[in-house]
C-alpha cells in the first residue's frame, strides 16, 4: 500500500472510530443521567488506569530494540505473554485496593477488570504492529473497539436494558476486542519469548513507566477527583466535555501512527524531519477542529446529549486550549525517546501531574467540572511547552519549522 493510501485509510478509520465513540457517548448520555454516567466513568477510568499501569511502558523498549532485526520475533512474543501476566496481576491488585478505598461498587469494578489482561497485551501488540507497518490491522482494531461497544449498547437501549452494569459489560468487551483481532493474525504456537530480552525490556521500560503513568493519570484522574471532591454528576458532565473534544484527536492520532515507523527507523535528521512535519500537521488540524467544536458547543451539546448536559459547555470551552496542547505531545515524545533520557522524560509528566493535582484540589470544590477543566488545560500547557523546548534544543530545530505551512495541507506520509 502506498503511503498516500495508507494515510487515507488511517484517517478514515480514525474518523470512523471517533464517530462510533461519539455515537456511543450520545447513547450513554441519553440512557443514563449525569450521575449514573459519572459512576460508569469512574469504573471505566479505574480499569483504564489499571491497564496503563499494567503494560509497564513496554512499547518504549520495543522502539528501542526494534532496529535489531534478530530480536523482532521475540519482542512480539514477549509483548503478548508479559502483557497477559502483568495485566492479571494488576487487575487483582486493583480489585483488592478497591475494597479498601471504595470508588465504585466492587461488582461493577470486577466486570471491568476482567478485560485488563487483554487490554494490557493488546497495548503491547499494538506497538509491535505499528513498528511492523501493519497500519491497516491497527486501524481495524480501533474500529472494532468502537463497534464492539456501540452496537451492543444500541441494542440494549432498544430493548430498554441499558443499565450501568450493562454499559460496563460493553466497555469490557470493547477493551478486549483488539487483543482478539491481533492474536487471530499470529501463529501462536511458533511464538517463543526470550527471558533475557524480557529482563532488558522491563529494565529499560521501567525507567519510562513512572512518567507514562503520570501522564495517563494527568488525562484521567480528574474524573476520580470530581467524584470524590464534588459529585458523580460533575464527573458525568466533565466526561461529556472531554468526549466532544476527543474528536480533535482523530487527525493527530493518524499522523502519530504514520510517523512512528519513520521516527524509529530513520537516522537522526530523518527522525527530526518526520517529527517537525507531524507537529505542524497536528497543530494545524487540532486548532481547526477545536475551533469548530468550541463555536458549535452551546448548540451541539444540549441538542445531541440532552438538556441535562447543557452545563458541559462551560468545562468544554475551558478544556479546549488544552486539547490543542495534547495534540502536540505524542509526535514529540516519539522523538524524545530516541535520546535515551528516561529520567528526564519521567520528570516532565510527574511535574505536570503535580500541577494538575494541586489546581484540582483548589478549583474543584468551588468550580466543579469547570475547575477540573482549567486545571487540565494548565497542566497540558506545562508539559507541551517543556517537551517542545527540549525537542527544539536537542534536535537543533528552528522554532519557525514548527509553524504550519501551505505544503502541510498535502496529505502525504509525515516526514
Amino acid at each position: 500500500m502506498s503511503s498516500r493510501r495508507r494515510a487515507l485509510d488511517t484517517v478514515a478509520c480514525q474518523v470512523l472510530r471517533l464517530a462510533l465513540a461519539a455515537v456511543t457517548g450520545v447513547l450513554l448520555a441519553r440512557a443514563l443521567e449525569p450521575g449514573s454516567r459519572g459512576l460508569y466513568a469512574v469504573v471505566a477510568t479505574t480499569a483504564g488506569i489499571t491497564i496503563e499501569i499494567g503494560h509497564l511502558s513496554l512499547q518504549q523498549s520495543q522502539i528501542a530494540f526494534w532496529p535489531d532485526v534478530a530480536k523482532r520475533r521475540a519482542l512480539l512474543a514477549n509483548g503478548l505473554f508479559i502483557g497477559l501476566l502483568l495485566g492479571l496481576v494488576c487487575a487483582l491488585v486493583s480489585f483488592t485496593a478497591s475494597l479498601v478505598l471504595p470508588l465504585a461498587p466492587p461488582e461493577l469494578l470486577a466486570i471491568a477488570l476482567l478485560a485488563v489482561p487483554f487490554g494490557v497485551a493488546a497495548t503491547n501488540l499494538n506497538g509491535i504492529m505499528l513498528l511492523r507497518a501493519r497500519q491497516r490491522l491497527v486501524n481495524r482494531a480501533w474500529v472494532l473497539t468502537g463497534l464492539t461497544q456501540c452496537v451492543p449498547l444500541l441494542i440494549l437501549i432498544a430493548l430498554g436494558q441499558a443499565s450501568v452494569t450493562a454499559v460496563i459489560v460493553c466497555w469490557a468487551l470493547s477493551s478486549a476486542a483488539p487483543f482478539m483481532l491481533f492474536t487471530a493474525t499470529l501463529k501462536l504456537r511458533s511464538l517463543r519469548g526470550r527471558m533475557s530480552l524480557a529482563r532488558r525490556q522491563l529494565g529499560l521500560a521501567g525507567r519510562y513507566h513512572l512518567g507514562r503513568t503520570a501522564f495517563y493519570l494527568l488525562l484521567t484522574v480528574d474524573v476520580l477527583l470530581l467524584n470524590a471532591l464534588a459529585s458523580a454528576r460533575e464527573a458525568g458532565l466533565y466526561t461529556v466535555a472531554a468526549a466532544v473534544l476527543s474528536l480533535a484527536a482523530a487527525p493527530g492520532e493518524a499522523v502519530r501512527q504514520l510517523s512512528l515507523a519513520r521516527q524509529a527507523d530513520a537516522d537522526g535528521d530523518g527522525a527530526r524531519q518526520a517529527t517537525t512535519r507531524a507537529l505542524r500537521l497536528n497543530l494545524l488540524t487540532a486548532t481547526a477542529v477545536v475551533a469548530v467544536l468550541a463555536a458549535a458547543a452551546p448548540i451541539l451539546i444540549p441538542l445531541v446529549y440532552g438538556p441535562a448536559y447543557a452545563p458541559s459547555v462551560a468545562p468544554m470551552l475551558a478544556l479546549a486550549p488544552g486539547a490543542i496542547m495534547l495534540a502536540l505531545l505524542k509526535p514529540v515524545e516519539q522523538f524524545l525517546v530516541r535520546l535515551s533520557r528516561p529520567m528526564t522524560m519521567t520528570a516532565i509528566p510527574v511535574l505536570a501531574l503535580g500541577v494538575n493535582l494541586v489546581l484540582n484540589a483548589v478549583l474543584i470544590p468551588s468550580w466543579g467540572a469547570v475547575g477540573a477543566a482549567l486545571a487540565s488545560t494548565a497542566a497540558y500547557t506545562v508539559i507541551a511547552v517543556v517537551e517542545l523546548t527540549w525537542f527544539v534544543r536537542a534536535s537543533s530545530t528552528a522554532p519557525r519549522e514548527l509553524v504550519p505551512r501551505r505544503a502541510d495541507l498535502v496529505l502525504t506520509r509525515p516526514g
